[in-house]
């Protein structure tokens, strides 16, 4: 996978916690899932799921853990790989 070479962590975070997102691409495990083969389909193009989780991917991206509810699979996945599925609040409140 490469990276561009925009610091993606200059900035916030582009979805928050809770948010519905849409996967733009297949999401194959790329051995970092553990129980699935290499390559096995974790998510399908246009499979919705919720961010659980942000955390960083070689201090230069952030890495959005997506739950598919109809898997019951927590994916990680890069910003760029994700559309926001719908504009409404997040599931979660976020604390000001």
């Amino acid at each position: 996978m490469k990276l561009s070479d925009e610091i993606e962590l200059d900035g916030p975070p582009i979805f928050e916690m809770g948010s519905r997102v849409r996967v733009k691409k297949v999401i194959r495990n790329d051995g970092t899932f553990p129980g699935k083969d290499i390559g096995f389909h974790l998510a399908k193009k246009g499979d919705v799921g919720y961010i659980v989780g942000i955390g960083t991917y070689l201090q230069r991206a952030y890495i959005y853990s997506v739950h598919f509810l109809e898997t019951n699979f927590v994916v990680g996945c890069l910003s760029r790989e994700l559309d926001l599925a719908e504009d409404r609040p997040p599931l979660i409140e976020q604390e000001n």
